[in-house]
C-alpha cells in the first residue's frame, strides 16, 4: 500500500516560492496568495491548524502566470521590433487637399524612420474612411483624416462606420483655427460689438460659408448657438467664392483661414475681430480669441490626425505615435505646416481620443438644436 504523501514533503519542492509571490505582487499591485487563510492538505482530510502562505497549486499557478506575463512582454517587444513587415499605406482624401498635404509630409518622413515605404492613397469622399474601417488591424493600413471623420455621422444620420468601434487614434497632428472677419463697412470692432449688433437686428446679419458641414459653416453655427443670435447663413460652393462675396459687401461676416484673409485684412477690405482657437495663436498674434472677447468656451478648429483600425496592437500605436510626434517636432516641419495657416499639435493617443469625445459631445448638441445636415 502506498504511503500518503505529507504536506511537508511538498513544501520542500517549492523553491523561492515567497520570492515569486513578492515579484508577482509587485507587478500586479495585489496579493497573489491564496484567498483563504486555512489551506487544505492535498491527500489527507484534515485542515492545517495554522494558515500557510502557499499551497503547491498556488505555486504552480503563480509560476504559470509569471510565464504568461513574460511571454506577453516578449511578444509585444517582438511586434514592435518587426513592424512594419511590408509597405504601409495611408488613406487620405483628394490629392491637393490640406489633409493630403500633411499626409504626404508624414508619409515621406515615416518611410525613413520605419525603414519601409509609406505611401499615400487618395480616395474620393468618405471612401478612405470606409476602407480603413474594414482593414486588418496590423498597422499597415492607416487613415489621415480630420473633423469629418466623427462629424459626418452626426450630419448624415447614418454612415457605414462607427468612430468608437472602428478606429484607434494615433496622434492629433495639426489644428487649423479660423479668423472671424467682417466687411470693412460693418460698424463693429470686437466680438462683443458684433453680438450686440446681431441681437439688435435679428435675421438681418448674414455670414458666408462653403458647403454644409465645412469648418467655416460649423464655426458660424457654433457662434450663432452660443451667442444666441439670429444670423443667416449664405452658402457658397467654396471658400474662394465666399470670400469674394464678403469683399464685395454681399455678406456681413465669415469665418476663414488666416492665410486667405490676411492680404485683404492688410489692404483694409475686411476687418479681423478674433481667432477661433482656444488660446491666442502665432498665426494671428495680435488677435484675441473669440472666447476671450465675450463668448467664453467658444472654440472651433479643423482637426487633423492619424488613425489605425480598431484593435491594432498598442505597441504599434505607440511606435507610430512616437515617430509622428518626433517628426512634427522638427523646426523645418513645423515651419512648413505653419505656412499653411496650421499649427502642429502632435498629441498622444489618449489626448487625441479625449479631444474627439469632447468634440462629439459639443456638436451633438449644436446639430440637434440647429438641424444642420450635410448637403448632397
Amino acid at each position: 500500500m502506498l504511503a500518503t504523501p505529507q504536506v511537508a514533503q511538498v513544501d520542500k519542492s517549492i523553491v523561492n516560492a515567497r520570492d515569486e509571490t513578492v515579484a508577482l505582487e509587485a507587478a500586479f499591485g495585489r496579493s497573489c496568495r491564496s484567498p483563504c487563510g486555512r489551506e487544505q492538505q492535498f491527500y489527507g482530510q484534515k485542515r492545517c491548524s495554522k494558515p500557510r502562505n502557499r499551497t503547491y497549486f498556488d505555486t504552480l499557478f503563480n509560476r504559470a502566470l509569471l510565464f504568461c506575463v513574460t511571454a506577453t512582454l516578449v511578444s509585444a517587444a517582438a511586434i514592435a521590433q518587426t513592424y512594419p513587415q511590408r509597405p504601409v499605406r495611408i488613406l487620405s482624401s483628394l490629392s491637393g487637399s490640406t489633409n493630403d498635404y500633411f499626409a504626404r509630409i508624414i508619409a515621406q518622413e515615416l518611410t525613413t524612420s520605419l525603414g519601409r515605404q509609406v505611401i499615400v492613397d487618395n480616395r474620393v469622399g468618405s471612401l478612405s474612411i470606409e476602407i480603413v474601417a474594414r482593414a486588418a488591424p496590423d498597422g499597415h493600413t492607416l487613415l489621415s483624416y480630420g473633423t469629418p471623420l466623427w462629424m459626418l455621422p452626426l450630419l448624415r444620420g447614418h454612415v457605414t462606420w462607427n468612430f468608437a468601434r472602428d478606429f484607434a487614434p494615433i496622434s492629433w497632428t495639426t489644428s487649423s483655427p479660423n479668423i472671424l472677419v467682417v466687411h470693412a463697412s460693418v460698424p463693429v470692432r470686437s466680438v462683443t460689438e458684433l453680438m450686440a449688433l446681431a441681437q439688435s437686428k435679428p435675421g438681418e446679419i448674414n455670414y458666408a460659408s462653403s458647403l454644409a458641414g465645412s469648418a467655416a459653416h460649423l464655426a458660424g453655427e457654433l457662434f450663432r448657438a452660443m451667442a444666441r443670435v439670429n444670423i443667416v447663413r449664405i452658402p457658397y460652393k467654396g471658400m474662394g467664392p465666399a470670400l469674394n462675396a464678403l469683399i464685395a459687401n454681399e455678406v456681413h461676416m465669415m469665418f476663414a483661414g488666416a492665410p486667405i484673409v490676411a492680404p485683404h485684412v492688410k489692404a483694409g477690405r475686411i476687418r479681423s475681430l478674433a481667432i477661433t482657437s482656444a488660446q491666442r495663436s502665432p498665426l494671428a498674434p495680435d488677435l484675441p480669441t473669440v472666447a476671450a472677447s465675450g463668448l467664453p468656451g467658444y472654440e472651433s478648429s479643423l482637426i487633423l490626425g492619424i488613425f489605425a483600425p480598431a484593435k491594432t496592437d498598442s505597441t504599434i500605436i505607440n511606435r507610430l505615435n512616437q515617430e509622428i510626434v518626433k517628426l512634427l517636432g522638427r523646426p523645418d516641419i513645423r515651419e512648413r505646416v505653419f505656412r499653411t495657416g496650421t499649427e502642429v499639435v502632435a498629441s498622444s493617443p489618449e489626448k487625441f481620443s479625449a479631444k474627439i469625445r469632447s468634440e462629439i459631445e459639443i456638436w451633438e448638441k449644436v446639430i440637434r438644436e440647429t438641424g444642420i445636415r450635410e448637403e448632397k
